[in-house]
This record gives C-alpha cells, structure tokens and sequence, in this order.
C-alpha cells in the first residue's frame, strides 16, 4: 500500500463503531533529515533515576558504497545501522521508493525531487534487500529505472528504530526533542518515559479533520510543525511519538496498516523488561490500551473507544517505518 492511500478515511472506523464524525489519516515536510554530526549532548540533570539527555542518531550519506545513475544515487555505506539513502537524479514529477526484503515484505514511499538525500529503514532486520526506484508512467503504473540488491546484517537490531528516516524525520535541534527531555525528566524507567510522551501527545494534540480531508498524495510528517500547532491526523501523531522516544533512546516503530477495515497508522516500543510491546502499552499500572495516540486522543473518555483500541485484534500491521 502507498502512503498515500494510508492517510485517508482511517476515523471512519470510529464514526461506524463510536458515531463519532471523523475522518482521515494523513501525513507535510519536503526534506528529509539533515546530516550532521551525529548525537546531542546536553548538561540537563534527570530528577528521575533514568537518565534523560536526549541521544540523537544521525544518518550520514558515507559515500563508501554508491551506486550511481542517470536517475539515482544510492548510498548503502550503512547498511549495518539500519539504513539507506536514495537522492533522486530524474526529472519525473511523481516517484516512489519500493524495499522488498527477504519475506516478501515492502515498504512503499514517495520520493521528493529535491536533490538531496532521504533516509529510509531497514524495517525487517537482517537479509536481503531489493531497492527499487520508479517513476509514474500512468495514473498508479510505475517503472523500476533504478535498482540494486543489498544483504544485510545489522550490528543494532534496534538500530532501524532509532534512527530518523523520512517517515520519523527529527535532528538534535528540533523542538520535538527537546520537549521530550523535558517530559522524560521525572522518569524512572522507560516505561514511565514512554508513558509521559504518550500521555502529553493525548492530552495536547487535536485531531485535524480539515488536513485529512485534503492531504496530498506524497505527504510527509513534519513532527514540529505537528507539536507547533497541536494538531495533526494518524501519521502526524505517531511520527511526533515515535521522533520524542527514538530521541530518547527507546527503540519505536511507525506502524501502518488496517483498524478495522480502515486504513491508519500507530507505533509499537521496546523495552528492556517487557521486549517489543507491540499492541499494549501500560497506562496506570493496572490497565493496558492499545498504543493508538491518534484514536486515543479523540476519544479518552469514551469506554467504547478505549475498549476497541485495547484490543489487538481490531488491528493489522502491513507496513513497518
């Protein structure tokens, strides 16, 4: 499924189920992640037993191993990091990325003519890889014109989670991370620090039914435009999580995929004691919800909402980020 697709109608499920009128999923920002030394260091002092200076991975386009074409350069000197970098060389005016691993699993993304590099993961580990560029030919038919094979072995297996990439797009200096710092503060352990992220972006972030409604083909997440203006849709709400505990050194992933029968996008978190928390994530200390920031925060006081999204099986992952 192209991104394009995910980022319409996914509130539909919640006006079917709940009767509650809203709509579409979405995602704004035509540059990918600066390349700049890598990491941040602060001086802050965490009130919390966890620490909590921000550690911020920062893709390089190495230059070690690229190839190079009239229509691409494709640069693979980090494969065992995590992931990639594709600048597009063509003239064409619509481009998508496509990443086949090993499994059989792709993962689809639009590529911006911009001249600089992007940032793409390597969702599915260790393995071999197809990376394939293609230009629209007519309406949804789009040529390969530039490709290559890649096997990779990562020395991280977090390391596709913690990275930016184009879909999680942040640097040191984004207000994102620094917010994050400062709402990690108190925390003990990353579960509290996960908890203090989720619960600000419920609580402070509105669903944004306008942007839904006239979200472009080739959109991307801007997590500080989406934390300046406390609105968003489903792919503004998980990338802002997903940019605040990969910042923090809590490996996150961008899940996209079905609610229902309904397009949407979420994210899954790992932790040391509980491993990949993949559809639940504790609240309270007594009771565990789905880890949806966008349904969650349009319907928190709503026990049937809260009741659907704490249930996995209402949810079907296609696309990992």
């Amino acid at each position: 499924m192209y991104p394009s697709k995910l980022h319409k109608y996914a509130f539909l499920m919640i006006l079917l189920l709940f009767s509650i009128i809203l709509s579409g999923c979405g995602n704004s920002d035509d540059t990918a992640p600066v390349v700049s030394e890598s990491g941040s260091e602060t001086n802050t002092v965490s009130s919390g037993s966890r620490p909590n200076t921000p550690q911020v991975l920062t893709p390089k386009a190495s230059g070690t191993t690229v190839q190079t074409d009239e229509y691409a350069s494709i640069d693979t000197s980090n494969l065992s990091e995590g992931y990639f970098m594709v600048k597009y060389l063509g003239n064409a005016s619509k481009v998508k990325l496509r990443v086949k691993a090993s499994d059989n699993t792709t993962n689809d993304y639009n590529i911006k003519n911009t001249g600089n590099y992007e940032v793409f993961p390597l969702s599915q580990g260790n393995g071999s890889y197809e990376i394939m560029v293609c230009e629209q030919l007519d309406n949804d038919k789009y040529a390969i014109v530039s490709s290559l094979s890649a096997d990779v072995r990562l020395t991280n297996e977090f390391g596709p989670f913690l990275y930016p990439n184009q879909y999680v797009s942040f640097t040191a200096d984004s207000q994102a991370v620094k917010k994050a710092e400062e709402l990690v503060k108190g925390a003990s352990t990353d579960l509290d620090a996960i908890t203090s992220v989720y619960n600000f972006v419920i609580d402070n972030i509105t669903y944004d039914t306008d942007k839904a409604e006239n979200v472009k083909f080739d959109y991307i997440p801007s997590v500080d435009d989406t934390l300046k203006s406390k609105k968003g849709i489903c792919f503004d709400y998980a990338s802002l999580m997903g940019s605040m505990l990969r910042s923090q050194s809590i490996p996150t992933k961008i899940e996209t995929g079905y609610s229902g029968e309904v397009v949407h996008a979420w994210i899954s978190v790992y932790t040391k004691e509980e491993g990949w928390i993949d559809d639940l994530i504790q609240f309270d200390g007594k009771n565990w919800s789905l880890m949806d920031p966008t349904f969650a925060a349009s319907g928190k006081n709503n026990k049937k909402i809260q009741k659907y999204i704490g249930d996995a099986k209402n949810y079907t992952t296609k696309h990992t980020y």
